[in-house]
């Protein structure tokens, strides 16, 4: 396994990366020959270029491609899209250069790849090789979220048509829509020898900064060794409501010492009646489940000035 610094060397010097583009995305059918071509005009050698039409390709397409040996795989699409090639890059000499071509792009925004195509591929081009913790879901790893209730269901029911045609707000449109008929969660978290009980209709654990294209607190983020488990709102729909605008609106002016944060490195969660999962927008199981980290697991290119612990 080569250096940090030795794989940036690398990947500025010889420019070998492979491009998989989830063309099913909100942007990526529109996007992929402009990338493709971003990508050349910046001196990359292409082992292969790939746009993925079908959703259920997608995993196979990144396994292939990572096995041409390209020093940086580029994956253009959503959370979903760069979730699956985190998984596949995990503990792997090749770094993760992302396109953020999704609808929300949590995961770019939690470790500074901007979302305008050009910038995204000059930071492939003079960025640097950091490495970012990766959640753990039983033995699967995610890199932003784990979610629990109301937002499993939205991710199941939101129409495709939808996220197309109003991008982000697909989501709360469609929860609106589910709420009328939410029943409330009694969730149990246990972990480093506390204990939290809430009554709310979602709750979620965080790996990453970014929830819903808003930042979470002022100082969460992937490379900091701590999941943040938090519920939005109590037992009312009202509350559901208040707290997650208020969420969105002062996530930034928060910080992870406040209520009702909950900040450790790995946690049981039980619920009064098993509750649909979601981890990274796609649907995964059932409550209970045990969420941890995987500390420095994903190499990714990231701006020349990024933090990296």
């Amino acid at each position: 396994m080569r250096t940090k610094p030795e794989l940036s060397a690398t990947i500025r010097r010889e420019r070998r990366a492979v491009l998989v583009v989830n063309a099913h995305s909100r942007r990526g059918r529109r996007l992929y020959e402009g990338a493709r071509a971003r990508l050349a005009a910046a001196g990359f050698t292409l082992l292969g270029a790939y746009p993925v039409d079908r959703p259920g390709e997608l995993e196979q397409t990144l396994a292939a491609a990572a096995d041409l040996g390209p020093d940086l795989l580029v994956a253009g699409g959503g959370d979903g899209t760069i979730g699956t090639a985190a998984r596949l890059l995990a503990h792997r000499d090749i770094a993760l250069g992302l396109l953020p071509l999704g609808t929300t792009n949590n995961f770019a925004r939690t470790v500074g790849i901007p979302l305008d195509l050009d910038a995204a591929v000059e930071v492939l081009a003079t960025g640097k090789v950091i490495d970012v913790d990766l959640g753990l879901v039983g033995d699967m790893r995610f890199t932003n979220h784990v979610g629990i209730g109301l937002s499993a269901d939205v991710m199941l029911r939101t129409p495709p048509r939808l996220k197309r045609a109003t991008g982000r707000l697909a989501y709360p449109l469609t929860a609106l829509a589910l709420l009328t008929r939410h029943r409330p969660l009694r969730a149990t978290v246990r972990a480093e020898g506390r204990e939290r009980e809430f009554v709310t209709h979602q709750l979620y654990v965080a790996n990453g900064g970014f929830h819903a294209g808003r930042p979470i607190t002022a100082d969460a983020d992937a490379d900091d060794r701590l999941l943040v488990g938090y519920p939005v709102g109590g037992a009312t729909r009202r509350e559901l409501l208040r707290d997650t605008a208020r969420n969105a609106a002062t996530g930034h002016r928060r910080t992870l010492r406040e209520e009702p944060f909950l900040a450790v490195r790995q946690l049981w969660l039980e619920t009064d009646r098993p509750a649909p999962v979601e981890v990274d927008g796609e649907l995964y199981g059932e409550t209970p489940i045990r969420i941890g980290l995987d500390p420095n697991a994903l190499r990714i290119m990231a701006p020349a000035d990024s933090p990296d612990r």
